[in-house]
C-alpha cells in the first residue's frame, strides 16, 4: 500500500491516552506497525520523518513488524503517523499503527536506527520487486560505479523471498550473508539518508555476486563480457539458458522461427503458449494492443507476465512473430526485463526473446546450477549463470486485464508471498494451513488475522513437484515460526494434498500433539476465496456462488464442475448444476476431447439415434473411428466412466464437435482456448445464443444441454461456421447462467452473486455473464489477488475453516 489519507490513518490508529491525551509534555510514545514493513525502505523512511519533526527516540524491526519510539508529544505523534502513511515506501504496506503503553525514558538525544529484535515472529516477507526507476538509471549511467552491474538493487527494488532463509529479514538470513560488503557500499548500508540503507542484496561490482557463461558440460567460457555474449548467441540462434531471480529460464529469439520450434521440440512442449520479455513497453506495442492499465501492470514492481490481444494488423514485417509462440492463440503473454541482469540483456538485443521456465514439462524450474546443466543440457546450447544462490523458486506471475481489471491468472514472482488480510469477524482464527488441491497447487496459512498464500507450484501428480510442495510448506512454517493447530485438504480422497493432510494429522496424534483435519468441498472453497478476495465479513450473510470449473469431488460421489451454491463462510447448499454425464476413461477425457463430446451426444440422444440422424456429419464419422463401443462396454460395467457435471468438459466436448479441438490435448484447456481463440468481434454480435433447459428436480435444478446439442447438429449440417458455433455457445451458456442466477437470486431473496473456478478465466464468457448479472441489478464478486481457478483454493479452504473454528468456539 502506498500513500493513505488523513481518514483512513485516523480509522486505523488506535491511540493511547493514558500519560498525556493532547497535553504539550515530551513523553514516550511507543509506536506497533503491522504490514508488509521489512525489508522495504521502512526504517529509513521513519527515520528521515522523525527528523523533519525534530524528534528523537528509535526504530526497529522485530518479529511482529516495526517498532517506533518518540519522544513527542500526542500532536506531533499525530502528525507523524499521518506522515507515515502519506509517505509509506512504494513496497511497503501498513496494516495497522497502534500506540501502545510504554514507561521507559528515551535517553539518547537523536533519532536512531536500532539492531533488529529476536521476537515472536508475526510480519511479513516482502515478495520479490522488479528494478527501480532509480537503479536503471545507475545500471545504465557510465559515470556510475554501478554502470552495467547486473546484481544492483536497493531497498524499492531486487530480490525478497527468493533469498531469504528465515525473518527478521536482515542480510545474514539471506543468500547474500557470503558476500562480504566492500567499504562503499558498507558506507551506504550504514547510513540512513542513502537509498540502500540496509538494502539486504546490496553489492557491487568489488564485492557482490559474479555472472559467468558455461558449456553444457559446465566448463566456464572465457568472456569479458558474458551477457552481451549470451546476446550474441540468442542473435545466432542459440537457446540460453538464464539464471535469473526467482529461476533459470530457457530464452531464444523470438522473431526466430527455427529456434522456437527447435525449444519447443527439446523442451517437449508442442503448444502451449510460450511467455514473451520484451525491452520495454513500447517495444511490445509492435505486437499487441496496451492500454494504459496493462502498461502500468507490465511496469509494476511485480512486472507479471501479462496476457495482451494480439494487433490486429501488424505495421511492419519486422514486426511479425513466428505462429509457433501461440499456435492457434490471439494473444501473447509479455512482460518487461524485472532484473538488472535482464535489462542489460535486452539493451543487446532488436527482438524479443521467449523466456519460459528452465525444466522439462511439468517439473518444477531449476534453480540450482549443477543442476540446471544436468536437468537442461540437452535443451540449452548456452548457460548464463551467477552464483547468488536462489533459496525459494518462484515462477513468474500471470495476469489479464478482464472487464477493464486485472486479474490474476498465476499468483507467483512479484505477488507471493502477500499476506491478505482477513475480513472483520475473524480476528480469533486458530493457526491454519490449507493445502489446496492437486493442480495449479498452492497452500495458505492463516495467522494472526492474515492469510499467507503460497506461491504457484504447478500439477503434484509430478513427483518433483510434490517434493518441492512439502519443501514450501516447511520453508513457510521456518519463516513464521507457524504451527497449525489446524489442517484443511480437499475432500478428494485421492489427491496428494488430501492425503499429506492425513498423514500430518496422523503424525501429530501419534507424537501426542492436537491438530485437527478438516475436509472441505471443492466449490464451495472456491466460493469462499471469492468472498474473502471482496472482503466480504464473516457475518455478512450468504452469496449465490457460481463455480464453473474442470472437477472437483462432490457430496455425492460424482465430480462436479457446473455448480451454483448457496454458501457462506460456513456451509452451503447445492441449489442447481449442469446436467451430468459421464466421463468415458476417466482423467483420459480431460486430455482427448472428442470423449466428452460422445459422452454428451449419447446423453442427449442416444449413440444409436444419433449415428442414424446424423450419419453424413464428418462428425459422426469421426466419432465411429474411435473405439466408442469400448466406451460404452466401460460404462454398462461402470469401469472408470464416472458422471460429472463439468463446465470445463463441456467446453471440451464443443471445441471437439467443432474441429477445433486436437485429438489429443497437450495442456490443460488447451481445447477451451481454442474454442474461444475461434471468436470474432462480428461473430459475437450477430450469433444468437444456443438453449439450455432447466429441468426442477426433487430439491434443486439441473442445466440440460440438450438443446444446444440439437443446434449445434443443424448448425454443422448447414456448415454454419467455426468461429458462429462458438460464439453461439459462449452467449448461450452465458445467459444459462444469468438466467438460472435469476432464478435463485429470487428464490433465496439474496442479491449478491460469487463467480470463481477457472472457467471464468475465459473473458468472453467471464464479461457476458458479469454484464447480464449487472443488468439484473445484481452485485458480481469476481476475483483480483488470488486466481480463479485451483490457485485459489487454498485461501477458500482456510476461510471456511477459520470460520467453523470461530463458530464453534462461540457456541462452545
Amino acid at each position: 500500500m502506498t500513500a493513505q489519507s488523513a481518514q483512513t490513518a485516523a480509522q486505523i490508529v488506535e491511540p493511547i491516552h493514558a500519560n498525556t491525551s493532547r497535553e504539550r509534555n515530551l513523553t514516550t510514545h511507543t509506536l506497533r506497525v503491522r504490514g508488509l514493513v521489512q525489508g522495504v525502505g521502512f526504517r529509513p523512511t521513519v527515520w528521515r520523518l522523525a527528523n523533519e519533526l525534530g524528534l528523537t527516540g528509535d526504530v526497529r524491526n522485530d518479529g511482529e513488524g516495526v517498532l517506533i519510539n518518540l519522544l513527542s508529544t500526542a500532536d506531533t505523534t499525530e502528525i507523524f503517523t499521518k506522515k507515515l502513511f502519506d509517505e509509506c515506501p512504494p513496497l511497503a504496506r501498513i496494516d495497522s499503527i497502534e500506540q501502545i503503553p510504554n514507561t521507559d525514558e528515551i535517553t539518547h538525544n537523536n533519532f536512531q536506527i536500532i539492531e533488529s529484535a529476536q521476537t515472536e515472529v508475526a510480519t511479513g516477507v516482502i515478495a520479490d520487486a522488479a528494478t527501480c526507476a532509480d537503479c536503471q538509471q545507475e545500471l545504465f549511467d557510465a559515470t556510475d560505479r554501478r554502470f552495467s552491474y547486473p546484481f544492483l538493487n536497493c531497498t524499492h527494488c531486487g530480490p525478497r523471498f527468493s533469498i531469504v532463509r528465515q525473518i527478521p529479514y536482515d542480510r545474514a538470513n539471506t543468500s547474500m550473508s557470503t558476500f562480504k560488503l566492500c567499504d562503499d557500499c558498507l558506507s551506504e548500508y550504514q547510513n540512513p539518508a542513502d537509498r540502500r540503507f540496509h538494502a539486504q542484496p546490496t553489492a557491487c561490482e568489488k564485492c557482490g555476486p559474479k555472472v559467468w557463461l558455461c558449456d553444457t558440460k559446465g566448463e566456464t567460457i572465457t568472456s569479458t563480457s558474458p551477457i552481451a555474449d549470451a546476446a550474441k548467441q540468442l542473435k545466432q540462434g542459440a537457446i540460453v539458458a538464464i539464471k535469473g531471480i526467482g529461476g533459470i529460464h530457457l530464452a531464444c529469439d523470438a522473431s526466430n522461427a527455427k529456434a522456437v520450434e527447435t525449444l519447443r521440440q527439446r523442451k517437449k512442449r508442442p503448444h502451449k503458449p510460450l511467455a514473451l520479455m520484451a525491452r520495454n513497453v513500447e517495444q511490445v506495442h509492435h505486437y499487441c494492443h496496451v492500454n494504459t492499465l496493462e502498461s502500468e501492470t507490465l511496469s509494476s514492481p511485480a512486472a507479471p507476465i501479462v496476457i495482451l490481444d494480439m494487433n490486429d494488423t501488424e505495421r511492419l514485417p519486422i514486426d511479425r512473430l513466428p505462429a509457433g509462440i501461440a499456435p492457434g492463440q490471439k494473444q501473447l503473454g509479455f512482460m518487461l526485463p524485472y532484473s538488472p541482469l535482464h535489462h542489460l540483456l535486452m539493451a543487446e538485443l532488436e527482438h524479443p526473446i521467449v523466456l519460459t521456465s528452465g525444466n522439462r514439462s511439468d517439473e518444477p524450474q531449476c534453480i540450482d546450477n549443477d543442476d540446471a546443466i544436468k536437468r537442461l543440457s540437452n535443451i540449452a546450447d548456452i548457460f548464463l549463470l551467477h552464483n547468488r544462490p536462489i533459496e525459494n523458486r518462484i515462477d513468474d506471475s500471470v495476469v489479464r486485464q478482464i472487464n477493464g481489471k486485472i486479474q490474476v491468472m498465476r499468483r507467483a514472482r512479484g505477488y507471493a508471498p502477500g499476506h491478505i488480510k482477513l475480513p472483520a469477524g475473524f480476528k480469533h482464527h486458530p493457526p491454519i494451513l490449507a493445502l489446496g488441491g492437486e493442480l495449479k497447487s498452492t497452500f495458505c496459512l492463516l495467522k494472526n488475522g492474515h492469510a499467507i498464500l503460497s506461491q504457484h507450484m504447478g500439477d503434484l501428480e509430478d513427483a518433483r513437484t510434490f517434493d518441492d510442495y512439502q519443501k514450501n510448506i516447511a520453508l513457510y512454517q521456518n519463516l513464521y515460526a507457524f504451527e497449525a493447530d489446524v489442517v484443511v485438504a480437499d475432500n478428494h480422497p485421492e489427491y496428494l494434498s488430501t492425503k499429506l493432510g492425513v498423514e500430518l494429522t496422523d503424525s501429530a496424534r501419534t507424537n501426542k500433539q492436537q491438530k485437527s483435519l478438516i475436509q472441505v468441498q471443492h466449490h464451495h472453497a472456491h466460493i469462499a476465496a471469492c468472498m474473502l478476495d471482496n472482503n466480504i465479513d464473516l457475518d455478512e450473510g450468504s452469496v449465490i456462488g457460481i463455480a464453473f470449473d474442470g472437477l472437483g469431488f462432490g457430496d455425492d460421489g460424482t465430480l462436479w464442475g457446473g455448480e451454483f451454491l448457496l454458501a457462506d463462510y460456513q456451509n452451503y447448499q447445492r441449489l442447481a448444476h449442469l446436467k451430468p454425464v459421464v466421463m468415458p476413461g476417466g482423467s483420459q477425457a480431460m486430455r482427448e476431447p472428442w470423449r466428452n463430446t460422445w459422452s454428451q451426444l449419447q446423453s442427449a440422444f442416444g449413440w444409436d439415434a444419433f449415428t442414424q440422424q446424423y450419419s453424413a456429419l464428418e462428425l459422426s464419422k469421426t466419432l465411429n473411428s474411435k473405439p466408442v463401443k469400448t466406451l460404452q462396454q466401460m460404462i454398462n460395467k461402470g469401469i472408470n466412466s464416472p458422471l460429472t457435471s463439468s463446465a470445463g468438459r463441456l467446453f471440451d466436448a464443443v471445441a471437439a464437435a467443432t474441429g477445433l479441438a486436437p485429438p489429443q490435448c497437450s495442456f490443460e484447456g488447451q481445447a477451451a482456448m481454442a474454442l474461444e481463440n475461434s471468436i470474432d468481434k462480428a461473430s459475437l454480435e450477430q450469433a444468437s445464443p444456443y438453449q439450455f433447459k432447466l429441468n426442477k428436480q426433487e430439491n434443486h435444478y439441473q442445466l440440460d444441454p440438450t438443446p444446444l446439442w440439437i443446434s449445434l447438429l443443424n448448425d454443422l449440417t448447414t456448415n454454419t461456421t467455426a468461429s458462429i458455433i462458438a460464439a453461439r455457445f459462449h452467449r448461450g451458456l452465458a445467459q444459462a447462467i444469468i438466467d438460472t442466477a435469476n432464478l435463485l437470486a429470487s428464490e433465496n431473496k439474496i442479491s449478491r452473486i460469487a463467480l470463481s473456478g477457472g472457467v471464468f478465466q475465459n473473458r468472453t464468457l467471464f464479461e457476458l455473464v458479469v454484464a447480464g448479472l449487472e443488468e439484473a441489478n445484481l452485485q458480481v464478486l469476481t476475483h483480483h489477488q488470488v486466481p480463479a481457478n485451483d490457485g485459489g483454493l487454498a485461501l477458500g479452504q482456510a476461510a471456511i475453516a477459520a470460520a467453523r473454528a470461530i463458530n464453534f468456539r462461540a457456541q462452545a
